[in-house]
């Protein structure tokens, strides 16, 4: 897996992180999850391009 791959993985599971600390704080924001499922769909496709 090359280095932006990567790195977009670690910013992905720091994202779920900071979600996830922001709704047990303060509640649940839709758009914050919805960012969220953003960036894993990116990876994703992050991930299947680098694999063809």
């Amino acid at each position: 897996m090359p280095g932006s791959t990567k790195a977009m993985g670690v910013i992905t599971v720091g994202g779920l992180v900071a979600v996830t600390a922001y709704t047990v704080t303060l509640g649940s924001n839709g758009w914050l999850w919805f960012g969220w499922v953003l960036l894993v769909l990116i990876t994703l496709g992050m991930v299947a391009s680098h694999g063809t």
